[in-house]
């Protein structure tokens, strides 16, 4: 084991030592636990807590488990059924329209990939569970925003957006008529907007509430997947998740949510 390993195993061990019998444990009780030195048991118990892995109270000095380790676990309940749900879905729009589809959620301003089904073609669209992506740039993200209010879009957007091509949309006027649009048809599109050459189209998976907890997106070359074959295949994929939200219990509607764009 080199000492990169090492260093993340010792850092996983010190989260392991807490449970429920014992969910706060001073740093000597941690290093007594371990049997790690104390200068060793400080250093990974200051970074952990930089990263809100875990947390020590001012009183008492002791340490617990941190914000992120539930935010992970919020994210790992919400989403791997959705996940596995999700599978026959992008696989039959994969074969179907012969593009790349996948899953992704929106985490921390972000969109992250979750699954993946790619095309069969030999020209495709590049992309793995656990990428991100900028939410303005992509039809992935833009399928979120198109559901959320002008203030939830406001807080999400970097400020200025960021350009990425030449028609990545930079002007909040533009953007705000695009989600508009967006959220008229159910689906949004983007024209190589991150990436010179790509092209894709994207529906959100709403919730109950009409709030868009995930999106199912084709993603492919621009000359095969041209801006009128995706307003054509928009209306299939937005069937796919809306299928999708009914298998997972959630019963949208195309017109709820808190969106000022409608």
């Amino acid at each position: 084991m080199n000492e990169l390993s090492r260093t993340v195993s010792r850092a996983l061990d010190v989260l392991l030592v807490f449970s429920e019998a014992e969910p706060e444990l001073t740093l000597t009780e941690v290093s007594a636990r371990l049997g790690m030195h104390k200068s060793t048991v400080y250093r990974m118990l200051a970074t952990l807590e930089s990263r809100r892995f875990v947390q020590r109270d001012a009183v008492s000095g002791k340490y617990r488990l941190g914000t992120r380790i539930l935010e992970l676990a919020c994210l790992v309940a919400e989403h791997s059924d959705l996940q596995r749900q999700a599978r026959p879905y992008l696989y039959r729009l994969a074969e179907q329209y012969q593009e790349t589809a996948d899953l992704s959620i929106l985490d921390e301003g972000e969109v992250v990939y979750l699954e993946v089904a790619e095309s069969p073609q030999r020209v495709k669209l590049a992309a793995r569970p656990g990428q991100r992506l900028p939410v303005h740039a992509t039809a992935s993200g833009k399928a979120f925003l198109a559901y959320m209010s002008p203030e939830e879009v406001s807080n999400l957007l970097p400020d200025p957006p960021g350009r990425f091509t030449d028609t990545t949309l930079t002007s909040l006027d533009q953007l705000s008529e695009d989600l508009r649009l967006a959220h008229e048809r159910g689906f949004a599109i983007s024209l190589q907007e991150y990436e010179q050459g790509i092209n894709a189209v994207a529906a959100p998976v709403l919730d109950v509430h009409g709030w868009p907890t995930a999106a199912i997106a084709i993603a492919g070359p621009a000359f095969r997947l041209s801006a009128n074959r995706m307003l054509e295949i928009g209306g299939a994929v937005r069937a796919a998740a809306d299928a999708l939200a009914h298998e997972v219990g959630s019963i949208p509607s195309r017109n709820s949510g808190p969106n000022g764009y409608r």
